[in-house]
C-alpha cells in the first residue's frame, strides 16, 4: 500500500524514496494506462500464457477504482470489465480449458469476497461467473493455484487473514481453512510443488505457510531489511525450477526494487529495478507476476509484469520485462 499518489503530481518526486542499488533491467513494453487519473489505481497483474501461440498471451490488470483490463503483449487494451473496488487479481487454467480469473473485492469493507470471471482467450473478453464471500474484514490480497488435484484461491484481508476457496468452473466454495499474520498483508503466491503459500506482510517480511494438513502458524522466510527488502512488501511471484528450486520475487516498494530469494532456502539472491531503457522506470510497484516459458523473441524464457505507480502522466500502467534479462543481470541460473 502507498499514499504518495494522493499528493499533487508536482510533489510526488519529493515524496518518493530514492532508488537503492541493484541491477537495472529495461522494460520491453508497457500497457496503455488505466483510466483513473491522479490516484493510486492500477494495482495487480495476472498473466495467461497461450501454450499454442505464446505471442497471443494475455495480461489481466486491475484499476482498483474502475475494474479489470485485459491486454495483449503489445500492451494494447482488448477489453474492460467495470467493477468499482477490485484490488488484486490472479488466474488459473482449469482441466476443462476454462481460464478462471479472480479478484479481491473491497466494495463491502466488512464482507470480504472474491469475484470470478471466465476469460475468452480469443477475444480477451471477461464473463462474470459469481462471487465467494469469506470471514470478516476488508478484502485485499489475492492469489490462485492448481494444487493437489484441485484449484484454489486465497483471499486476504487487511486485518491479516488469508481464506482458502475451492474452485470449479461453476462453483466457488470456502473451505473453512485460513492463514494469518499479525499486521496488514497484501501480496501472495502459491508454490504447488511444495504446497506452500507465501504471504507478504507489508511492514515485516515474507511468510511461508504449509498448506498440507491442518492450518498452522507460518515461518518468516525473509525479513524487511535495508538494501534488500524495503517496506512496504507488496507483490510476490515465483520462478520455479525442478522439484523445489527456483526463485521467489517480491516487490520492495519502499525503494522501487524487486528482491529475489532462492527456493527453498529463502537465501537472498539479489535485487533489480526496471529502467534504463527507452521506456520509463517503475516506481512504487504494488503487484507483480511472472510466468516462465517462451512468449516470443522478446521474452524467450519468461515474462515479468510489474505495476508502475508513477508514469509522469498521472495515469498508472503495467510494465513488461524479460525474465532472460533479469536472470542475466543478476547472474541467476
Amino acid at each position: 500500500m502507498r499514499f504518495s499518489l494522493l499528493l499533487p503530481l508536482s510533489l510526488m518526486a519529493c515524496a518518493t524514496v530514492p532508488d537503492a542499488p541493484g541491477a537495472l533491467v529495461p522494460a520491453v513494453a508497457e500497457t496503455q494506462p488505466v483510466a483513473t487519473r491522479n490516484d493510486d489505481a492500477a494495482d495487480d497483474p495476472a498473466i495467461w500464457r497461450n501454450d499454442e501461440k505464446p505471442t497471443e498471451s494475455l495480461i489481466v490488470g486491475t484499476d482498483k477504482n474502475l475494474g479489470l483490463y485485459v491486454y495483449n503483449l503489445d500492451g494494447e487494451e482488448l477489453s474492460f470489465s467495470p467493477a468499482p473496488a477490485l484490488n488484486n487479481t490472479a488466474l488459473v487454467e482449469l482441466a476443462d480449458g476454462t481460464i478462471l480469473v479472480g479478484a479481491s473485492d473491497r466494495e463491502q469493507p466488512q464482507r470480504p469476497q472474491a469475484q470470478f470471471y471466465r476469460l475468452d482467450p480469443q477475444t480477451g473478453q471477461l464473463t462474470p461467473l459469481g462471487a465467494a464471500a469469506v470471514g470478516t474484514g476488508e478484502a485485499y490480497g489475492f492469489c490462485m493455484a492448481l494444487r493437489g488435484g484441485g484449484a484454489f484461491a486465497y483471499l486476504g484481508t487487511k486485518e491479516g487473514s488469508f481464506y482458502e476457496i475451492a474452485l470449479r468452473a461453476d462453483a466457488f466454495e470456502p473451505t473453512g481453512r485460513s492463514y494469518s499474520v499479525e499486521t496488514q498483508p497484501e501480496g501472495c503466491v502459491v508454490d504447488p510443488r511444495t504446497d506452500t503459500l507465501y504471504v507478504g506482510e507489508e511492514i515485516r517480511g515474507i511468510w511461508s505457510f504449509d498448506l498440507k494438513g491442518a492450518p498452522a502458524p507460518g515461518s518468516l522466510l525473509a525479513s524487511v531489511a535495508p538494501a534488500e527488502l524495503v517496506a512496504d512488501v507488496e507483490g510476490l511471484a515465483l520462478a520455479p525450477q525442478g522439484d523445489t528450486g527456483g526463485y521467489l520475487i517480491a516487490s520492495s516498494q519502499g525503494d522501487n526494487r524487486y528482491a529475489v530469494y532462492e527456493l527453498p532456502s529463502g537465501a537472498f539472491a539479489g535485487r533489480f529495478g526496471i529502467g534504463g531503457g527507452a521506456l520509463d522506470s517503475t516506481e512504487e510497484t504494488d503487484g507483480i507476476d511472472l510466468v516462465l516459458g517462451g512468449f516470443g523473441p522478446d521474452y524467450p524464457d519468461g515474462l515479468f509484469v510489474a505495476q508502475d505507480g508513477i508514469t509522469g502522466t498521472g495515469q498508472q500502467n503495467f510494465k513488461f520485462a524479460s525474465w532472460a534479462d533479469i536472470k542475466a543481470a543478476l547472474s541467476l541460473d
